[in-house]
């Protein structure tokens, strides 16, 4: 799960193929299915086609069967994000529409941040995008990531909102909302969502 927070692909890849081999080798179907989402997640980045999204449907599915729903908000979020990289961005927007449903069901919110910025993102990237429907998306993840205090969260968000509004040419309001949210870490410099913030307060300089 760090490495995945992290966007470590090859990291995930690793781990998850040791959890399937583990997992087979004792009978864990649980670790078993969680691998085929992680590892669905891995070829996604990759670009590797349809099969990596059915096999992170097949884990959730088996997660589902045996009762083991805990982070099933947080999977649709890979799924979405999946998608996206297949070019099916509507698909992914509907399926964070399932996502925050079962969110709202079950209570699991630590994923509510991560589910609302990947919406105004890929909305972004619809045919037909519409911008204050995604600033609307990044302003929620951004209230919740304050309220339960997780900061990489909150910097996920604030580089999206940061890069609409600099994309619009409001880059002032862009670097006063991402630059005291970068400013506050003092270590990870190179891990993707610094290095993507820095690079974009570069930009709006």
């Amino acid at each position: 799960m760090l490495a995945l927070l992290l966007r470590n692909v090859l990291r995930v890849e690793r781990l998850a193929n040791e959890d399937a081999t583990i997992s087979r080798e004792h009978g864990f179907p649980q670790w078993s299915a969680f691998s085929d989402v992680l590892l669905g997640w891995g070829a996604a980045h990759r670009r590797q086609g349809a099969n990596c999204i059915d096999q992170m449907r097949r884990g959730i599915a088996a997660l589902t069967n045996i009762g083991a729903r805990a982070f099933e908000p947080f999977h649709l979020v890979l799924v979405a994000e999946a998608l996206a990289f297949a070019g099916e961005v509507d698909q992914g927007v509907a399926e964070l529409g399932q996502a925050l449903a079962r969110s709202t069901l079950s209570g699991e919110k630590w994923a509510d941040t991560e589910l609302h910025r990947l919406r105004g993102d890929l909305v972004c990237r619809l045919p037909r995008p519409d911008p204050d429907d995604a600033e609307r998306s990044f302003r929620a993840a951004l209230l919740i990531a304050r309220e339960q205090g997780t900061t990489g969260f909150e910097l996920r968000a604030a580089t999206s909102l940061a890069r609409l509004w600099g994309n619009e040419g409001r880059r002032e309001r862009a670097r006063k909302l991402l630059a005291p949210v970068y400013d506050r870490f003092t270590e990870g410099f190179d891990t993707a969502d610094l290095k993507d913030a820095k690079a974009l307060l570069a930009e709006l300089a």
